[in-house]
């Protein structure tokens, strides 16, 4: 039996700078989507599918600190922001585990939960798993694709392929391998694509990227629609 990784991160520490002017007083996390703030939605995921879940932050970061439960674990990147990778690398001493999911917090999900997806997809040879989603299937998207998998599951870079949902997982030594402390995901996925470790699995349901104002009322459309 494969072993499920027990922890996620879930990135919440950007700025948020496409969904201004709603961002001016509070980080995007905390922005309400069918009454509900993000972050609560990707607390939710984590919740069902039975993690001890991280959060880290960094703009506004009292705002995302009061609210979270007791139960979920705060990063605090100061004095500055650390980007995907750098933050994934500055919150692993604290997570458990050979590999670790991670999750964005500006996304909404239509369907079964990504996580549990993404758990039964992963195998401890894999280095990082993306769980994708085929652009007929977002809500608010507007750019190209960005992967294509091979018959094995293998992932390479193609535009107008799958999107990247935000939701993977990771093994903590390629993180930790990683040099410096500021780097996005998209340096690792680089390297991994390269040797060969890296993977995707593709989501069954439907994916809303909440990335602008305009992008609220589509994902909420589409959850109503369920």
């Amino acid at each position: 039996m494969t072993e499920r990784p027990s922890d996620i991160l879930i990135f919440a520490a950007g700025f948020g700078t496409r969904m201004a002017p709603l961002t001016d007083a509070m980080p995007k996390p905390m922005i309400p989507i069918a009454g509900r703030p993000l972050i609560d939605h990707a607390l939710g995921l984590a919740k069902e599918a039975g993690l001890t879940t991280h959060v880290n932050a960094h703009y506004r970061a009292d705002q995302l600190q009061s609210h979270l439960p007791p139960s979920v674990t705060c990063h605090v990147e100061q004095p500055a922001i650390l980007d995907t990778g750098g933050g994934l690398k500055s919150a692993l001493p604290q997570m458990a585990g050979e590999a670790v999911f991670t999750l964005n917090s500006d996304a909404i999900w239509a369907g079964p939960n990504p996580l549990n997806i993404l758990a039964a997809g992963w195998r401890p040879s894999m280095s990082a798993l993306l769980l994708l989603v085929p652009i007929p299937q977002t809500v608010g998207y507007t750019r190209d694709g960005d992967f294509a998998r091979s018959e094995t599951g293998r992932i390479r870079f193609q535009k107008g392929g799958q999107v990247y949902t935000g939701a993977q997982i990771m093994r903590r030594d390629v993180v930790l391998d990683h040099p410096g402390d500021v780097f996005s995901m998209l340096a690792m996925w680089d390297a991994l694509i390269v040797g060969g470790g890296a993977y995707g699995i593709t989501y069954p349901g439907r994916w809303a990227d909440v990335g602008t104002p305009e992008a609220i009322p589509l994902a909420e459309a589409m959850l109503r629609d369920v």
